[in-house]
């Protein structure tokens, strides 16, 4: 078990209306310094198929891809003890503070990826923000049970909100 710091940086600006928090960066992506770096993690396919467009491949494509379609990407957890990328491993959790970002943005609507990060959400964050998450279903490869389509299915309630007039 390995003490881990969040060291990627909040994705957002005031444009954002859309805030979508994960549990804790995996290997790959603290490795890379972005977000859903793991070639298998769906985030990214996902999040192209409910905006109409196309993947974004590199790391300033998937920052643009992001801010041009005012969605906020970070984390719940600051810092954990964690085992490799296993989110069922996370102990003695530090959260974000989601401050700057709700600050900053006009934020509609907060979304998490997965169970792990709704129930820290709801843990940790939920008290100070007193904001709702809506859980939608991990893109990870651990949850693998869930297709492709089945994902872009039940994640196109960010598409939804995106095409709202208030969030243009």
């Amino acid at each position: 078990m390995a003490h881990a710091l969040h060291e990627i940086a909040p994705v957002y600006d005031c444009h954002s209306c859309v805030l979508i928090l994960g549990s804790f960066p995996s290997v790959k992506s603290r490795e890379a310094g972005f977000f859903y770096h793991h070639p298998q993690n769906r985030f990214w396919k996902v999040l192209a198929a409910v905006t109409e467009q196309e993947t974004p491949r590199t790391i300033p494509e998937k920052r643009e891809f992001l801010l041009k379609n005012r969605i906020a990407v970070w984390d719940v957890i600051a810092s954990c003890e964690i085992q490799g990328s296993s989110d069922s491993s996370i102990k003695d959790v530090i959260p974000n503070k989601l401050d700057k970002i709700l600050d900053t943005a006009r934020i509609r609507q907060i979304y998490t990826n997965g169970g792990t990060a709704f129930r820290l959400y709801q843990k940790y964050l939920y008290p100070v923000t007193g904001r709702e998450a809506i859980r939608l279903p991990s893109t990870s490869p651990a949850n693998a049970a869930c297709s492709l389509e089945a994902l872009t299915g039940q994640w196109s309630v960010i598409g939804a909100v995106l095409k709202e007039k208030d969030c243009r």
